[in-house]
This record gives C-alpha cells, sequence and structure tokens, in this order.
C-alpha cells in the first residue's frame, strides 16, 4: 500500500472509532436534572494544591441553569509568598443536550461553554479573555470538573 492510501484508511479507521467527536466523546441527547445540579470543583496541585476552582449549578428547567462561577489564579509572588487573583460571575446558561453555554459581562463579552461528559464530571471551556468576563489576570474557568456535592446549591454564599 502507498503512504497515501495508508493514511486515508488510517484517518477513515479513527473517524468510526471515535464518531466524529472531540477526544471520542459523543454527544448524549439530554442530561438530567439531578446530573446537572450540584457543585463542581477543579482542583489545583503541586503546590498549589488545596486550591480549586468552583462552579455550582442548578437545573431551572425548559432548558436553562443557574450557575456560579468562583475562580482563583493561585501563584508565588516575587517574594516568596503565595497570592491569588480572582474571579466571579453568576447568572443563567442555556442548555441544549449535554451543552450549556454561559453568556455574561458588561457587553456579553464573557462566553463559557460547559458540556456535561458523564455523571459527575463537566469540562469547561472559557471562551474569549479573562477580562470579558471580569475576571483578574490569568483566571479561567478552563478545565476538568468533578462533582464534589449533589445538593441544590446555596447562591451568593
Amino acid at each position: 500500500m502507498t503512504k497515501q492510501i495508508k493514511a486515508i484508511l488510517g484517518l477513515a479507521i479513527a473517524a468510526g472509532l471515535f464518531g466524529g467527536t472531540i477526544l471520542g466523546q459523543a454527544a448524549r441527547k439530554s442530561v438530567s436534572g439531578a446530573e446537572v445540579t450540584g457543585t463542581f470543583r477543579y482542583q489545583f496541585t503541586g503546590k498549589f494544591k488545596g486550591n480549586y476552582n468552583e462552579i455550582k449549578i442548578l437545573a431551572l428547567g425548559k432548558g436553562k441553569l443557574r450557575v456560579s462561577f468562583d475562580l482563583t489564579y493561585p501563584f508565588v509572588d516575587g517574594a516568596g509568598q503565595m497570592e491569588a487573583n480572582v474571579g466571579q460571575i453568576d447568572g443563567e446558561a442555556n442548555i441544549e443536550a449535554d451543552t450549556a453555554m454561559f453568556t455574561g459581562g458588561d457587553n456579553g463579552d464573557c462566553r463559557i461553554r460547559i458540556k456535561f461528559v458523564r455523571a459527575g464530571m463537566i469540562k469547561v471551556d472559557q471562551q474569549g479573555e479573562s477580562t470579558g468576563c471580569g475576571f483578574g489576570f490569568n483566571v479561567s474557568a478552563d478545565g476538568t470538573y468533578r462533582k464534589v456535592s449533589g445538593a441544590k446549591p446555596k447562591f451568593g454564599q
């Protein structure tokens, strides 16, 4: 076989194995309110262990979620002291199938996509600059979060 045929066959096999989705994660038609509702955390590791980003989500029904982002960017300053930049935003997100989109900020410049990968896990992708969400320097919602509580979250706390 020529290299071109092998390459085409390789791509065809990969497309079949992964269903044309990102990292083989097939989109689900819907997620339950129980799966969506709760508190999710992204845990920092290494010298920043014990710090985390937190997202609270409450299913409201009719394709709406209430979401709250409480984010941090831990770092060590020039004097060797632990510091952190922070960011917070909340509001409503629209959910379709297994993906929610939060749009907020002063000009709607804050766009955060939440994909419910499987029960207890979300993949979050912030689109655009942190400043569009009003976050501090280097603060981002990006990451894979794990559910730490299935209880209805309390907002404003």
